[in-house]
C-alpha cells in the first residue's frame, strides 16, 4: 500500500508546485505516480436534478471516502505496473482487461479510472464553468489551434502523418481539468480511456454499484454478479437476465423494465441518440419514459446529460450488439466531439487500438 502521509522530496515538491492539488503516491514496488486529490462533493451542489447526497464516485463498498486520487496523466505501463507520469507516451493498443488488471498490480486501492470517477470529473468541470480542451487535431486543439502539445513522433501539430499522440501533460493549462497547471491533464482527447464499472449488453445499460469498480476484488467479467441493470421506473439496481452467449456474439439482456440505449424508436424505458451525435442531444422518447429516479442514477454516472446544452457538443457512439464497454474522452482526431462527456460504446472488451488507453486511480 502506498505511503501517503510521509513526505519525501518528490512528493513535497509536487504538492508545493500544485498548491496541494497534486501529490505523489507509490506503487507496490515503489514507483511514483503523480495524482490529483479530488475531495468528495454533494450532487445537489452540482445540479438539483441529480438528487442529493455524496456523489457515488466517493462511495466504495458502502463507505464514504473523503477523497479519491486520479492520475494527473494518462497511464503508462512501466516495469509491470501502471503509472501516471508527466512527459511520456501513454500506453495504448491494449484491451479493457489488460488495463483493468495492470492497474491492480500497483497494489490495494489502485485501479483503472472508473466510469463513475470520470463522470464525477466531467460534472465538476461543467459546474465550474470550464470545459478543458486537448489534443483533438493531430497534436493541437481543434477549438484553439494555437494550443499544442509535444507529439511523440516529433511531428508538427496538425500534420496528419505519423503518430500524433502527445506526451502526457505537454499541453497548456487549458488542457487541464481546472484550467491550471496543477489540474488533471488530457481528459479531453489524445487517447480514449477505458473506464471500468459500466457496460451495455444488447443495449441494456448496466453498472457496478457506486464506485465498487475501484475495489481490487470486483469481478469485471462478462458473467460477473457485480453487474446490475437499472430499473427504468424506480432507478433501483437489479440483477440482469440474459439470453445467448458472448462467444456467439448474440449476448442479449432481457431484464424487465430496464433502461436501454437505442439509435431510434419509442420503446419503453429507452434512451435514444443516433451513434455519432452529441451526448447532450440524447432524448427520452419512450412510450413509457425513463422516470426521474432512474435519470438521476444515469446522470451521476455520466450516462444521460445533466443539461440539454452546454456540455461541449461531446459525442456519443453506440453499438447495441452483444457486450460493449465504455471508452471516454475522445482522441487526437475527433475534434469537437472529444471532451469530458464524450462516451463511446462501440467496443468489445477485447478491442485494442492505438487510440485507446486508460489512467490509474486510487482510493484508500
Amino acid at each position: 500500500m502506498p505511503s501517503i502521509f510521509v513526505k519525501d522530496d518528490l512528493r513535497a515538491s509536487v504538492e508545493a508546485a500544485s498548491g496541494g492539488k497534486q501529490t505523489v503516491l507509490y506503487t507496490a514496488s515503489g514507483q511514483p505516480c503523480y495524482m490529483n486529490v479530488i475531495p468528495k462533493f454533494l450532487v445537489q451542489d452540482i445540479d438539483a436534478g441529480l438528487g442529493s447526497g455524496v456523489h457515488p464516485a466517493f462511495i466504495v463498498n458502502g463507505i464514504e471516502k473523503n477523497e479519491i486520487f486520479v492520475g494527473a496523466y494518462q497511464g503508462i505501463a512501466k516495469n509491470g505496473e501502471f503509472l501516471s507520469l508527466p512527459g511520456v507516451d501513454p500506453t495504448a493498443s491494449q484491451s479493457f482487461d489488460y488495463f483493468a488488471n495492470l492497474a491492480r498490480v500497483n497494489g490495494p486501492g489502485w485501479h483503472a479510472i472508473s466510469n463513475v470517477e470520470f463522470a464525477a470529473l466531467a460534472l465538476w468541470c461543467w459546474k465550474n464553468g470550464f470545459m478543458p480542451r486537448g489534443n483533438t487535431n493531430y497534436g493541437k486543439s481543434s477549438d484553439s489551434a494555437w494550443e499544442t502539445g509535444r507529439r511523440i513522433d516529433g511531428g508538427t501539430p496538425g500534420d496528419t502523418a505519423g503518430t500524433p499522440r502527445t506526451l502526457t501533460g505537454s499541453g497548456p493549462a487549458s488542457w487541464r481539468h481546472d484550467n491550471s497547471n496543477g489540474g488533471i491533464a488530457d481528459l479531453n482527447g489524445n487517447i480514449w480511456e477505458w473506464t471500468p464499472g459500466m457496460r451495455i449488453v444488447g443495449g441494456e445499460i448496466q453498472i457496478i454499484e457506486n464506485n465498487n469498480a475501484a475495489l481490487n476484488a470486483t469481478d469485471f467479467g462478462a458473467t460477473s454478479a457485480a453487474w446490475k441493470a437499472i430499473n427504468g421506473a424506480t432507478g433501483a439496481l437489479v440483477t440482469p437476465t440474459f439470453t445467448g452467449s458472448i462467444a456467439g456474439g448474440d449476448y442479449v439482456a432481457t431484464t424487465a423494465n430496464s433502461v436501454r440505449y437505442a439509435a431510434s424508436g419509442t420503446s419503453a424505458y429507452t434512451l435514444v441518440r443516433a451513434s455519432g451525435s452529441s451526448f447532450e442531444g440524447m432524448t427520452n422518447p419512450g412510450t413509457t419514459p425513463v422516470a426521474d429516479a432512474a435519470l438521476q442514477v444515469l446522470k451521476k454516472h455520466g450516462l444521460f446529460p445533466v443539461a440539454a446544452t452546454g456540455l461541449g457538443g461531446d459525442g456519443f457512439w453506440l453499438d447495441v450488439t452483444g457486450e460493449r464497454l465504455p471508452i471516454r474522452g475522445g482522441y487526437w482526431n475527433f475534434a469537437a466531439t472529444s471532451g469530458v462527456f464524450a462516451l463511446n460504446l462501440n467496443n468489445a472488451r477485447s478491442h485494442a487500438y492505438s487510440v485507446i488507453g486508460s489512467r490509474p486511480a486510487f482510493v484508500l
